[in-house]
């Protein structure tokens, strides 16, 4: 009687690398030489191969402005806006954060806890947008399958507002 038990736990146990997988996002803001340079706000999300949101995994916005004043410029991303943005509640845990300066930046989200512990099997793009005052918007696509059989990267080079881009998935 104890075997299909034991055996129901390993099989559990073998199970759960699949959910296990990580999704690690590289991003360069490249620093522009303008007159007035503002950090971009930035949104991260995942999106069917329609251009469906999905998920959103990041929005870095002016969060310390009083009264709430950096989220008015959210909008400014008119992409996520459009299809995500406008109907979440913010600043939202785990999703909210600071404005980042120009550099490389590396963002690593679990697929065994939340924003990926519950997305479903598929193909998808990790959509990442990018709007500065005083300057542009752009936004970069990169392709990925959910949950990956193998590690595979896929990237985009941004023209202006963002710099080079590469997606990684790990089993």
């Amino acid at each position: 009687m104890r075997l299909p038990i034991y055996t129901a736990a390993f099989t559990g146990l073998m199970a759960s690398p699949a959910l296990a997988a990580d999704l690690e996002l590289n991003l360069e803001i490249p620093r522009l030489t303008v007159a007035e340079y503002h950090r971009p706000y930035v949104a991260v999300w995942i999106e069917t191969p329609d251009k469906a949101a999905v998920k959103t995994l990041a929005v870095w916005y002016d969060v310390k402005m009083k009264n709430q004043e950096g989220e008015k410029w959210l909008k400014d991303m008119r992409q996520w806006w459009r299809r995500a943005g406008r109907d979440m509640t913010l600043p939202a845990d785990g999703v909210s954060g600071a404005t980042r300066a120009p550099g490389k930046h590396q963002v690593v989200f679990k697929g065994g806890a939340a924003p990926l512990g519950n997305l479903p099997a598929g193909q998808y793009n990790l959509v990442v947008e990018a709007a500065r005052e005083v300057g542009g918007t752009e936004v970069l696509r990169a392709p990925f399958q959910w949950p990956p059989k193998a590690r595979a990267t896929s990237s985009a080079k941004g023209t202006s507002e963002l710099g080079a881009m590469s997606v990684t998935v790990k089993p």
